[in-house]
């Protein structure tokens, strides 16, 4: 067997990447390779620090942590797992196999600029990556020539099922991370906004991030909550609202396991591993994200097929499916093998759910007022310029009449 080091980014509480990193190092692990992790957590943590705060927030064990990326030890295979570490692999003084583990495209993380550059940079450093969905190796090889072996994205199905006896509620869950960009928590609020003016008896709820965020809507915030509290959430609210757009997050694959019908944004990213029968892929508008979860929660029936066909769909991805996939890959790669170029087609064929200009001004609400998104974003103008921008949506409304 070999050893494999991996190089962590420091831990931040909640981090779905981090868990599935730790989670394919582990399995690794259990598999018989010697796991070495190097966490970027500088000189602030002792190596038995950083084991308790893996198990207390990820639930692993590992035998061989050490602090720092400078002084990484000889190894058969060392793995970066972000952008700014795939430099300190490719540098490394011994011979090893160099893999770069890819989630994101992580230059999308940063304004075009120079940590822009720098990221698209590590692609160029000739690692072998091996990515999670198949959008990121179309994109690896059409921008830089780089071929890339992928995993699926797969969900426990253990810990993300139906469960009996629960009933749905007139309810949307949104994953609402207003400290990372790509999740885009202000066009989730938008919509959501549109919807609580359209459908004042819908329950808001958001999870995911001790922030709070800008919200001047009705909802309960439930935070960061265990996995198994996410998925009794996802069995009691009738659709979920996920927007990721640097890859598909995995947190769309888990509702969908727990029979739950998914709304996300149609991008080029989320067209790759999404199945059509399951998903509502809308244009990145806020009323066309309003519009999708408005047609879901106004058609239980169809929700409900869309839920069937979710469960359908990941029962050939449990997490075992993945972790196989994954472990094959650098097995592949410790015997020498390369990726081969290769691009798989987009699963998701229809095109985005749009909602008309019109539909932003206008849609039916029994008063006649300021639909949501724009009520929203008065909320924190001073004053005067509300009542500016009141009667200026006053003036569309006439127009559009």
């Amino acid at each position: 067997m070999a050893t494999v080091a991996w190089l962590v980014p420091g831990l931040l509480e909640g981090s779905g990447g981090h868990r599935t990193i730790l989670q394919h190092a582990y399995d690794l692990q259990q598999r018989g390779h010697h796991c070495v992790l190097y966490m970027e957590d500088g000189e602030a943590r002792s190596e038995a620090s950083l084991k308790k705060a893996i198990r207390q927030m990820f639930g692993f064990d590992f035998g061989h942590v050490r602090v720092g990326w400078s002084n990484v030890q000889p190894a058969d295979m060392v793995i970066a797992t972000i952008w700014y570490s795939a430099r300190v692999v490719r540098d490394l003084p011994f011979p090893c196999v160099r893999g770069y583990f890819v989630q994101d495209y992580e230059a999308q993380f940063n304004p075009v600029g120079d940590a822009y550059l720098m990221a698209e940079n590590s692609y160029r450093y000739g690692l072998h990556p091996i990515t999670i969905g198949r959008w990121l190796p179309a994109v690896l090889q059409e921008n830089f020539d780089v071929p890339a072996l992928h995993f699926d994205f797969c969900a426990d199905l253990d810990m993300y099922r139906r469960l009996p006896g629960v009933t749905r509620e007139r309810a949307v869950c949104f994953i609402h991370q207003p400290e990372k960009p790509r999740r885009c928590a202000e066009l989730g609020i938008e919509a959501l906004g549109i919807v609580k003016y359209h459908m004042p008896d819908v329950k808001i709820y958001l999870y995911g991030s001790r922030a709070a965020g800008r919200v001047w809507f009705d909802h309960e915030n439930l935070g960061l909550i265990s996995l198994e509290a996410c998925n009794d959430l996802y069995n009691r609210c009738q659709v979920g609202l996920c927007i990721s757009t640097t890859n598909p997050s995995r947190i769309p694959f888990e509702m969908m396991a727990a029979g739950l019908p998914v709304v996300e944004v149609h991008r080029d990213n989320t067209r790759y591993d999404f199945p059509e029968a399951a998903m509502l892929l809308c244009e990145p508008t806020p009323e066309s994200l309003a519009l999708g979860l408005m047609k879901r929660l106004n058609d239980p029936a169809q929700a409900e097929a869309a839920g069937e066909a979710g469960m359908r769909f990941m029962q050939t991805r449990p997490i075992a499916c993945g972790l196989d996939q994954f472990a094959a890959a650098v097995e592949t790669l410790l015997a020498g093998g390369k990726p081969a170029p290769s691009v798989a087609e987009p699963l998701y064929r229809t095109p985005a759910l749009a909602a008309g200009m019109r539909d932003a001004w206008t849609g039916g609400g029994a008063s006649g007022g300021v639909p949501g998104a724009l009520r929203g974003r008065l909320a924190f103008l001073p004053l005067p310029l509300r009542r500016v921008a009141r009667s200026v949506h006053r003036g569309f409304r006439r127009l559009l009449a």
